[in-house]
């Protein structure tokens, strides 16, 4: 395959050029080495054990051995190479030097993060629709949102009423992993069950501990199960039987392990009541169909699993999006304590201006499933920069004041105007 251009490509070009140490952080096999590899053609990989094994033992004397500037690829093989870099970036000033990426965080298997003031982090995500499909350079639907402009939320060109729900769910469960975006349906699915599996199997061990693989399996099935929930911990609990404290050790190694999310609980002061969980998600929407094990035809009949699977796409292309928007926004969600008021996602902008994001897996939409937005639209007033219900269907409409119903497809959509349903 020729190399599909990244979100992270204008940005992580822009760092290198003036700093003089950048890492690529990600899940593993979510691309970051090819991108890597379109700066800097000199690569070392520490997953390669000689390789690894000079590294641990003399950092600095490998470092000076390997020229600059040069590709440290999945550096959690060898963590003493991120204290060479810190003391070769102390020692002689420069950019363009040292490029890393890993796919474990530095936190889980460091007491001590030797890369402040010196290494610069560029997180990566599974590709986007956007990104799989080539689609060119388009306005970012986190700056689209904020403009508040229907005619910036419209159809991706050509899909206006060609994707149904079943295209979505298949959209979902063909996953953003590179490796697998042009292959058949039976090679994806046994990548991605292969992919559980390394992670259940060899992965779990930088916990640091002995870590139970069964017990680790299920847990990680029944986050997965309830994907874009807020689902209490007992919930987890009953359902997995671990410990409170194995969970939070499971919890922890799959954030560091960049295959889960936590969103945030929205808070204001002009809106009281609001529970203070976050808001669990799997990175991808294909492997999370994987480790519950279940494919497009059994998801698109399950109607519980169809939302949480459709809303774990979208966040999936949002939160892809939000490093290199030009708009600075954070990612939360909404729901009061006692569950009558809930908004699937909310952006958060400069100024406290919020956007409402809701998403629905089906393709009619009526004022009534917007009424949540309607609710935080009063509450916040100007505050208030719009609010969208992303749905299956084919047209965008708008529902209201500043309120808009619009096609998933809007997410990947270069942000030109075209055929819109008539408000009603």
């Amino acid at each position: 395959m020729s190399y599909l251009p990244r979100l992270a490509d204008d940005r992580l070009a822009e760092l290198f050029r003036d700093l003089p140490a950048v890492s690529i952080v990600g899940p593993r096999a979510c691309g970051k080495t090819t991108t890597a590899l379109q700066l800097i053609p000199n690569i070392v990989h520490l997953d390669q054990k000689s390789v690894a094994l000079a590294f641990r033992d003399d950092a600095d004397a490998a470092l000076r051995a390997v020229g600059e500037p040069v590709l440290l690829d999945e550096w959690q093989n060898a963590p003493e190479v991120l204290g060479a870099v810190k003391r070769a970036v102390d020692a002689m000033p420069g950019a363009g030097r040292f490029l890393l990426t890993g796919s474990v965080t530095a936190r889980l298997l460091t007491e001590q993060w030797p890369g402040t003031g010196r290494i610069t982090e560029v997180r990566m995500a599974p590709m986007t629709v956007r990104e799989l499909q080539a689609a060119g350079p388009a306005t970012s639907i986190i700056d689209r949102l904020r403009s508040g402009d229907p005619a910036q939320l419209q159809p991706a060109d050509g899909l206006a009423g060609s994707l149904d729900i079943g295209d979505y769910v298949a959209l979902a469960v063909r996953s953003g992993f590179p490796q697998v975006a042009d292959v058949s349906d039976k090679a994806r699915v046994s990548w991605l069950e292969s992919y559980r599996d390394q992670v259940v199997a060899r992965d779990s061990q930088f916990a640091g501990r002995d870590v139970n693989p069964d017990k680790f399996g299920r847990y990680l099935e029944a986050l997965a199960l309830h994907s874009a929930t807020v689902t209490t911990t007992e919930t987890l609990l009953a359902m997995t039987g671990v410990s409170r404290q194995t969970a939070s050790t499971y919890e922890h190694l799959l954030e560091r392990l960049y295959l889960t999310a936590a969103v945030p609980p929205w808070s204001s002061r002009r809106v009281q009541r609001l529970v203070k969980a976050s808001k669990r998600l799997l990175v991808d929407a294909g492997l999370m169909a994987a480790i519950i094990g279940e494919d497009a035809l059994g998801l698109l009949f399950d109607a519980d699993l169809k939302g949480r699977i459709m809303e774990t796409f979208v966040a999936a292309q949002l939160r892809a999006e939000l490093p290199f928007a030009q708009s600075r926004a954070r990612l939360t969600h909404l729901r009061d304590s006692n569950g009558r008021r809930e908004v699937d996602f909310l952006l958060e902008y400069a100024r406290g201006r919020v956007v409402g994001v809701e998403v629905k897996a089906s393709g009619s939409v009526t004022a009534h499933d917007a009424r949540h937005l309607v609710w935080l639209r009063d509450q916040l007033g100007e505050s208030f920069a719009g609010g969208v219900v992303f749905h299956t269907g084919a047209f965008t409409r708008e529902l209201g004041d500043r309120l808009v119903a619009a096609p998933i497809s809007t997410c990947w959509a270069s942000g030109r105007t075209s055929t819109a349903c008539p408000s009603r």
